[in-house]
């Protein structure tokens, strides 16, 4: 099985790691507070400290990933913070993903961030997943019903078997 790398690791990355966990991958899974290394080690992560916001923070958690899975789709802050998680920092994290052991990616384009941010994250990552031939799913489940969880796994079985 994969590696895979959870960038968003709260409550409902934390119940995709058990799905994907259960389906034989291993997980790793950022947060940007120390504090829950524990909760996540708990929960069978392994945990990385790291800010979506500080592209740089994130790059150390790629080395021998398989699928990297962006789960910011309901990510919380200043409208300008979360617009550039979607645009220009999604676009410099697809740049760095392309020198790392990553054979695929899941883009999570519905949530609590609006549709038209969301969309041209999607359409990012459409865009150069497609110039590098790296297999992506976006993954368009709405994280508020209990069938998203499924989905997100479904989603990375779909990318590690090439799109």
């Amino acid at each position: 099985m994969a590696r895979c790398l959870i960038i968003g690791c709260g409550c409902r990355g934390t119940a995709l790691a058990a799905v994907l966990r259960e389906r034989g991958h291993a997980v790793r899974g950022t947060t940007r507070d120390p504090a829950r290394t524990a909760a996540l080690r708990a929960a069978g992560v392994e945990p990385v400290v790291a800010d979506p916001d500080r592209v740089a923070t994130l790059v150390p958690a790629f080395a021998q990933v398989g699928v990297a899975c962006v789960l910011l789709g309901s990510a919380t802050g200043a409208a300008e913070a979360i617009s550039a998680l979607h645009t220009t920092r999604l676009e410099m994290l697809l740049e760095k993903m392309v020198d790392t052991t990553l054979r695929g990616l899941v883009y999570e384009c519905a949530g609590s961030v609006g549709p038209e941010i969301l969309g041209e994250g999607a359409a990012r990552v459409e865009r150069e997943c497609a110039r590098w031939g790296l297999p992506y799913a976006l993954l368009d489940a709405d994280p508020a019903v209990p069938e998203w969880t499924a989905a997100a796994a479904d989603a990375v079985d779909q990318v590690l078997l090439g799109g």
